[in-house]
């Protein structure tokens, strides 16, 4: 086997070098908030990696180009290799690359868009609602609302159009095409899901150019850590049924963390510590990966065998 060199550990993710090919290591390590907590959940990495090889080859069904190239079971995957370039190295002419911006694309009123709506930082008209109108945490949004963040800074900070242009490269229209990009795969994940009685609230994209300066989808995406989903017949009845990891968000809004964390970034104090996730929030989490992943993909899960 060609040897294998460790490139970047990431808070859930290790990237190895093979030759000229990446391979993606998904751990079964969990972060929220952008802080890795100190607890494993069993079979996260495996049902993140399955699907996302699955959400990779609908892209390719559908004429989007991706990264990947190879699944290797039971949690890794063969990948193309961009470059990461720092933003004042990139040009418009630059090619394979990974353009530093996360794409993120809302559907329903939730997490911290409805904190954000709350206080109000976001207006109903920019949602697309008419003014003054009262949005209500779960509500379908008239439209998608996409926003667009950095992706190489040490936290997200959510950029206007003219700061996403200025650090990634991308000409108007391309950035324009990014937006088609992440659209339709996100009509596509919405559809599908919904056949199997979710709903897809929202979720992140990540984008790189290849070699000829086209767009690829890369990273990993329509999972239960990139994005958001509800049981469908619980919102129905009007319950908000988390079956993501926005369930773990939720522990620590419960806990308290989250407002002590938020507070003192806001003021610039030291960070405390996230703790560890109590044994039946571990329980149910891993319940809720592998069951995320039958209801996503079709199939029933069984443990894959490494290679």
């Amino acid at each position: 086997m060609m040897e294998r060199r460790l490139l970047m550990k990431g808070k859930v993710k290790e990237a190895y070098m093979r030759g000229d090919r990446l391979e993606f290591l998904f751990t079964d390590q969990i972060s929220v908030f952008d802080k890795v907590i100190p607890s494993m959940i069993p079979f996260k990495g495996e049902t993140l990696c399955r699907e996302s090889v699955y959400w990779f080859k609908r892209a390719e069904q559908m004429g989007i180009k991706t990264h990947f190239l190879e699944y290797l079971p039971p949690s890794g995957m063969i990948c193309r290799k961009v470059d990461i370039l720092q933003t004042d190295r990139i040009t418009r002419q630059s090619k394979n690359y990974l353009i530093p911006l996360e794409f993120i694309c809302r559907w329903y009123v939730a997490g911290s868009l409805f904190d954000r709506i709350k206080a109000g930082e976001i207006q109903p008209d920019a949602l697309g609602f008419a003014a003054g109108h009262k949005v209500a945490y779960g509500e379908e949004l008239p439209e998608p609302f996409m926003e667009v963040s950095t992706k190489l800074e040490k936290t997200d900070r959510l950029l206007s159009k003219a700061e996403a242009l200025e650090i990634s490269g991308l000409s108007p229209g391309e950035y324009e095409e990014a937006r088609e990009v992440v659209l339709r795969i996100d009509r596509d994940i919405g559809s599908s899901v919904e056949a199997r009685g979710l709903i897809h609230v929202d979720g992140k994209k990540e984008l790189a150019f290849d070699q000829e300066r086209e767009i690829m989808v890369v990273d990993a995406y329509g999972t239960a850590d990139e994005d958001r989903f509800w049981d469908k017949a619980k919102y129905e009845e009007g319950e908000f049924v988390d079956l993501s990891k926005e369930y773990v968000r939720q522990h620590y809004r419960r806990t308290g963390y989250k407002d002590l964390l938020y507070g003192a970034r806001a003021s610039g104090l030291p960070e405390p510590p996230i703790p560890a996730l109590p044994a039946e929030v571990v329980r149910e989490t891993s319940r809720i990966y592998i069951r995320l992943f039958e209801r996503i993909t079709g199939e029933k899960f069984t443990p894959a065998n490494k290679s």
